[in-house]
Order: structure tokens, then C-alpha cells, then sequence
């Protein structure tokens, strides 16, 4: 016990912290974008949306080390975007704590999309043609009836988001490296701890982090999209 706690008390922290950092950042973004994307595509033909709507969602199923590897292709110093980003305008990705955000952004975007479209079409289109005749924009109606009316969804797509993007691991490896105190992530800690170091300790107290933030994610999602209701039995 005494050996368990003298190696709690030595940890390094760093892992946590890059990992709620690149958490919030990323799910603020996916947040915005995914808003945008929802009522973006909402607005397409069939035929169009079937064909944005799988662009927007294949990060989910793809392997996440095949999305990495694409972004390693756009952003990687030897290719013309990355080469152009770093000489002209002073921005690395690689190897950064940009490349973590971008790459967790990358996998958990579909979350946010996929939840704020399923909202938005839960939405009565009473309620959009009431605001039209009022005299409401459309962004008016966006904002002050959608929005509110699809705010579990919303809300929930934002938490699972942040979930998605903390645990992130096979793009963020290869886009953002392991370096640590820089972009050292606590899956990348984990996977470090067992594979190169055989420290199951360590790796346990990692684990035992992320566990209860995880419940503490789920429990907080089911607050706050739950509701109340009767019983029927």
C-alpha cells in the first residue's frame, strides 16, 4: 500500500492536464463546427446529403491511426500545405500540442454533427413555421426556437464530444507524437507504461483517471439530457 501511494504522490500530472486542455479546446470547436455542419447539410438535397453527411461521419468509422495518417498527409512538413504553413506563416502542427487539438477534433467532430443533426430533426417544424410568421430571420428562428428546442441533443453531443476527444490515441500518436509535458496524452501514457515499460502500476492509476472521469461524464450526460419522468410501473 505504502508503494502504491509513494508512486501516486511521484506521478506525473502532465498527461491529465494536456488531455482536459485538448478536451475542452477540441470540443468547443467540434461544438461550433458541428452546429454549422448539422444545419448545413440539413438544408442539401437527398442525394447531396447522403454524400456530405458520409464525408462528415467517416472519422467515426474509420481506424483512427487512418485518419492520422491523412492528416499527417496534409500537415506533415514534407508536403506542400504543411511545408507552406510552417515557412510562411510560422504554424507546426507536428509534433505540437495544435496537432493533438486538430487530431482530436478530427475524431470526435462526428460526435457533435451526428447528435446536433439527429436534434435538429427532432425539431417540430410547427414551431419553425410559427416563427416565420411572426416575421422572425432565419437566423432568429435558429437561434431562439431551434437551438432551445434541440438543447438535450445539443448538449449531449457536446459531452460525449469531450469524452471522445480526452481519450483519444491513434491519430493523436501519429500526428502530435508522445513527448512528455508537451503532448503526452494519458492514453499515450497508458499504452507507454504497459508496452516499453511492463509498469502495470502506473498504468493502473491512469486507467483508474480516466474510469472515473468517464463515469463522471456519463453521469453528468444523464443529469442533464435525462429529464424527468413519471413512473409507469
Amino acid at each position: 500500500m505504502q508503494e502504491l501511494l509513494d508512486i501516486f504522490r511521484s506521478l506525473d500530472w502532465s498527461p491529465l492536464w494536456i488531455s482536459l486542455k485538448t478536451g475542452v479546446v477540441a470540443t468547443i470547436l467540434c461544438f461550433f463546427l458541428g452546429l454549422w455542419a448539422a444545419r448545413g447539410v440539413l438544408r442539401l438535397g437527398s442525394r447531396a446529403r447522403a454524400v456530405i453527411d458520409g464525408f462528415l461521419t467517416l472519422p467515426m468509422v474509420l481506424p483512427p491511426t487512418v485518419a492520422g495518417f491523412f492528416l499527417l498527409l496534409i500537415f506533415s512538413l514534407r508536403r506542400p500545405f504543411g511545408s507552406y504553413l510552417y515557412h510562411e506563416m510560422g504554424i507546426k502542427v507536428v509534433q505540437t500540442w495544435l496537432g493533438c487539438i486538430i487530431a482530436a477534433s478530427v475524431i470526435a467532430f462526428p460526435l457533435m454533427y451526428r447528435n446536433a443533426r439527429a436534434a435538429f430533426e427532432q425539431v417540430d417544424e410547427n414551431l419553425i413555421y410559427a416563427g416565420r410568421t411572426l416575421g422572425m430571420s432565419e437566423g432568429e428562428i435558429f437561434r431562439r426556437v431551434v437551438i432551445p428546442t434541440a438543447r438535450p441533443g445539443i448538449v449531449s453531443g457536446a459531452i460525449l464530444t469531450f469524452a471522445r476527444a480526452l481519450g483519444e490515441y491513434g491519430a493523436t500518436s501519429m500526428l502530435a507524437g508522445n513527448i512528455a509535458g508537451k503532448t503526452g496524452t494519458i492514453s499515450q501514457k497508458i499504452a507507454t507504461a504497459i508496452v516499453q515499460n511492463g509498469d502495470y502500476v502506473t498504468a493502473g492509476i491512469w486507467v483508474a483517471v480516466v474510469m472515473l472521469i468517464a463515469f463522471g461524464i456519463v453521469v453528468l450526460m444523464n443529469l442533464t439530457t435525462g429529464g424527468k419522468r413519471e413512473r409507469r410501473w
